[in-house]
């Protein structure tokens, strides 16, 4: 017969000490919703009972965090939702709503109309925003007001958030153009795409690429860089304008959105292979790619595990202002190659 499990069995699982747990069982004193939630889960999971344990956590306090992205139709800026929305969900100690806004263009007034829009009912926000004195100003002037801001994917500014979530997007860079050395080992033109002048993440992508570029690969030459407003129509049509003016192009890296164009100029224009395409970010188009080998690399941010700790960082800065971490909380980035599925 398997052993009955005992309080000390309930206080290793849930993760908190026994007095925690004697309090929960017997009603001997106050434990936190959160730590009632965890032990309400660990006995459950266990099989543990007793007949004076209560394990109906009391309501879980309602909070409502605001979220300002960049195209919400974008598969990217999709599964980012969505990873945020389960991060919302998955929170035990409050019930939370999350609320989100999407800026249809890079223009700084899209963002501003979010954040603003957001700041009427939401304890917390987190940006995608662009780098942008108006952007900045706006972001500075809610965390003065005491309204937690926080920066996701791009840094718009030092005054502007308690805090950035995101990839170091200078080694991101310098990653991809490492890789992208190695493959040119005779030489050719590379060509680079940002998504516009507003993107500081992106800037900092294209140096980190170019700097690894001339320090690995001094014979390839780099392209002026060129805007694609991160959108798939402008990304094609000058992804076939550059093979049909550089017979020697032989790679291109997509710093930001717009990816599925060059995907889609390189497969009715050249056999796979032929030019060393280095995307951002894995989706459903950049996946495919890699698999037919039309792409030798995607660079992605792990959404999962940036959502859980920005959400976690939202709320701790709703029950405690100085609990902001000050600082940028950076994430390893995904390294996806053909190989990879």
């Amino acid at each position: 017969m398997a052993r009955k499990p005992t309080l000390s069995d309930l206080a290793q699982a849930a993760g908190v000490s026994l007095a925690t747990i004697d309090r929960a069982v017997h009603g001997r004193g106050k434990v936190s919703a959160r730590s009632l939630a965890r032990i309400q889960d660990a006995a459950s999971r266990i099989g543990f009972s007793d007949p004076q344990f209560q394990p109906t956590p009391p309501p879980r306090m309602a909070l409502r965090l605001g979220f300002v992205l960049h195209k919400g139709g974008q598969e990217f800026y999709r599964n980012l939702t969505h990873a945020l929305e389960c991060a919302c969900k998955a929170r035990r100690d409050f019930n939370i709503t999350a609320e989100f806004h999407y800026a249809t263009s890079q223009a700084p007034d899209d963002f501003c109309t979010g954040l603003s829009a957001a700041s009427e009912t939401c304890a917390a926000l987190a940006s995608s925003a662009v780098t942008h004195a108006k952007v900045a100003q706006a972001g500075a002037r809610l965390v003065q007001q005491g309204l937690p801001v926080f920066a996701v994917l791009n840094d718009f500014g030092r005054d502007a958030h308690m805090g950035y979530f995101g990839l170091d997007n200078l080694r991101v860079g310098r990653i991809a153009g490492w890789m992208m050395a190695q493959r040119l080992q005779q030489g050719g033109r590379v060509a680079v795409f940002v998504g516009g002048n507003r993107w500081h993440g992106h800037a900092l992508r294209e140096t980190g690429f170019r700097s690894a570029l001339r320090e690995y690969a001094p014979h390839v030459t780099v392209l002026d860089t060129l805007v694609n407003l991160e959108t798939r129509q402008v990304t094609y049509e000058a992804t076939l304008n550059l093979l049909h003016t550089y017979s020697d192009l032989r790679g291109i890296y997509v710093a930001g959105g717009g990816m599925e164009g060059a995907i889609a100029a390189l497969r009715e224009t050249r056999p796979p292979d032929k030019v060393a395409l280095i995307l951002n970010e894995l989706t459903g188009d950049s996946r495919a790619a890699l698999s037919d080998r039309y792409a030798m690399m995607a660079i992605a941010t792990p959404v999962d595990a940036l959502a859980a700790s920005l959400v976690d960082a939202m709320v701790q800065t709703t029950q405690d202002l100085s609990a902001a971490p000050r600082r940028a909380t950076v994430f390893d980035p995904q390294i996806w190659l053909p190989e990879s599925f």
